[in-house]
């Protein structure tokens, strides 16, 4: 017989078919379950969100917009600018040098704000919330207390003057509330307590500031003379300064109490500084006394005639063998203890009046005296 010249087909063998069945299984599985990409384009169907409904403002929330809508009225934007002379062309030029924040004080127009805002300034312009200008023809301050007082033109219709409270009651956990221009954000609000009362800080001067009220109400820079109020809309402080690595809010801000603003203005705006009180007494250079390690306030000298004249203070003086015998050495008044003259004359000028009676605490001979007397006006 012939053999046949076909070849025979290979064979599918079971375990291929099974497998092409489990792939098609597989596929379909995921065709079915495998999530789609979402349409793109224009949807002629869109429409606006639902409105969720809302509760009614809280009382707290209404009492806070009262007081910021009473108040703005008598906070303004201060832009300051300084007189720089050209090398070039050698004429004079009017540089932005920064801005901060006042407030309306009284019905003449006049504005308060830190002294640090205006200091070095050519020109300075007041901006009201209706965003009317005025310009500044007069600046008084008081470098001490980080305080000035501008004299304006804003017109009379518009000048209102803003609530004065008192400081001298305040106590932590105060509500208190800051208007200001931050970062150049005009009639900025916030709001917050008071974190504690009696601060010191050191300037960028290096001058001390007793006495401040610290709040955790957002300050920033701009902030500066701007007013710190409570929860009845009163002025309580000006805001002056913050604790901040990074130059913005950190929750530490401080502010110059009002009993303070209260006593300094009237009299800037009267043309005199504040009479001060004092001990009459000539006392040695803080630094010569550091470096010698006196814990206080080295009295070498007395006032004839004067209080601690009078309460017998003793000054620094030589015995008969021409040995110094050190004066008395102040550490505390009342009950504000002292470390430097610097130290002292800040606690006389921010808790003190004249005549007034006050305990001075001082070692004599290595032991404490304690002595009253009543505050002269000559400020030594």
């Amino acid at each position: 017989m012939a053999k046949s010249s076909e070849q025979s087909m290979p064979r599918i063998g079971p375990v291929l078919i099974f497998y092409l069945a489990l792939l098609m299984v597989i596929a379909a599985a995921l065709w079915r379950f495998w999530p789609t990409r979402p349409e793109v384009g224009n949807d002629p169907s869109a429409k606006p969100r639902p409105v969720a409904p809302g509760g009614p403002v809280t009382t707290e929330e209404k009492s806070r917009i009262a007081i910021y809508e009473k108040a703005k009225v008598s906070v303004v934007n201060i832009a300051a600018a300084e007189l720089r002379r050209d090398l070039l062309t050698m004429s004079l030029q009017l540089v932005p040098k920064g801005s901060g924040t006042g407030f309306i004080w009284d019905e003449k127009g006049r504005v308060v704000t830190n002294y640090h805002v205006v200091k070095g300034a050519g020109r300075v312009l007041v901006t009201l919330d209706d965003h009317t200008t005025a310009s500044v023809s007069q600046i008084e301050f008081d470098a001490a207390h980080d305080l000035a007082v501008l004299w304006t033109d804003i017109p009379a219709a518009k000048r209102k003057p803003i609530s004065i409270g008192e400081s001298s009651k305040l106590q932590v956990g105060q509500s208190v509330l800051a208007i200001g221009n931050p970062f150049g954000l005009d009639h900025s609000l916030s709001a917050g307590i008071i974190s504690s009362l009696s601060r010191s800080m050191k300037t960028d001067d290096g001058r001390i500031v007793r006495g401040l009220i610290q709040t955790d109400a957002a300050i920033n820079p701009g902030n500066s003379g701007g007013p710190l109020l409570d929860s009845t809309g009163r002025l309580i402080g000006v805001n002056t300064a913050i604790i901040s690595p990074s130059g913005a809010s950190a929750g530490i801000g401080f502010a110059i109490p009002v009993d303070v603003v209260n006593r300094v203005i009237p009299n800037l705006i009267r043309g005199s500084k504040a009479p001060r009180p004092g001990l009459g007494i000539v006392e040695a250079p803080d630094q010569w006394s550091r470096q010698r390690g006196i814990p206080g306030v080295l009295i070498l000298d007395v006032i004839p005639g004067g209080p601690a004249d009078k309460a017998g203070l003793r000054p620094t003086s030589r015995d008969d063998d021409g040995r110094i015998l050190w004066g008395d050495v102040i550490v505390g008044l009342d009950d504000h203890k002292i470390h430097s003259a610097q130290e002292l004359y800040a606690v006389l000028a921010d808790h003190y009046a004249i005549a007034q009676e006050v305990v001075v605490h001082v070692i004599r001979a290595g032991e404490p005296v304690d002595v009253r007397l009543r505050l002269t006006g000559d400020g030594r």
